[in-house]
């Protein structure tokens, strides 16, 4: 048809929003070559939060494109991005002291569990017998105290951490993602299809009528 106007939508998995009232433009890109209705679909009110208790909603794609066909019946909507929306606001900001305690909490576990973890799989393994026992076999002196092998065992050990998480402070060593960082996007996925599993199960979701 000559003329017609076509709007792409392009929805995001998830959104975090402090808003109390949601609209079409808050949960991803849009584009259209008419501003006329790109602006009205933009604009167009989708739901809202009340209180300030975190709430989240899942609405379906499905519930837009109805909400488009009524607002402008001759307008075609192309969606090329998600077919579910996670829309979440969060509760209040915390105090700045709850979330530095917190943060020193999770570094603690953080340190102090590896470090269990490793001393526990040494002990069990007896390195110390075996580093004593190849010291003596490729000097023919039996090993007394610290010797090169654990000094290289260790500095070999905190390389290859680095190297593994890909991080020295705050600088990566490579561009490509950290093991967390992939492990993190696995499992935000997992949670984000367990919500939209959920909300479609329980009749939460808004969808379409």
């Amino acid at each position: 048809m000559t003329g017609q106007k076509t709007l792409y939508l392009k929805l995001e998995r998830r959104v975090e929003t402090q808003k109390t009232v949601i609209r079409l433009g808050d949960l991803g890109k849009l584009v259209c070559a008419d501003p006329g209705s790109l602006k009205a679909a933009k604009d167009m009110k989708i739901c809202g939060f009340s209180g300030k208790r975190q709430e989240r909603c899942v609405i379906s794609v499905m519930k837009i494109l109805e909400e488009l066909q009524k607002l402008q019946p001759s307008l075609e909507v192309q969606n090329i991005g998600e077919t579910e929306v996670i829309v979440e606001r969060p509760a209040g900001k915390e105090s700045g002291l709850w979330q530095w305690l917190k943060t020193v909490f999770v570094c603690l576990i953080c340190f102090f569990g590896p470090a269990f973890t490793l001393m526990a799989f040494h002990n069990d393994i007896g390195i110390g017998d075996v580093f004593g026992k190849i010291y003596g076999m490729a000097t023919g002196k039996s090993a007394d105290g610290v010797t090169v092998l654990e000094i290289s065992y260790s500095v070999g050990l905190a390389a290859g951490i680095l190297l593994f998480f890909n991080h020295v402070g705050g600088r990566r060593i490579t561009k490509d993602p950290t093991p967390i960082e992939v492990e993190m996007r696995i499992y935000e996925d997992q949670v984000n299809g367990a919500l939209v599993e959920n909300a479609d199960r329980e009749g939460e979701m808004i969808d379409a009528s």
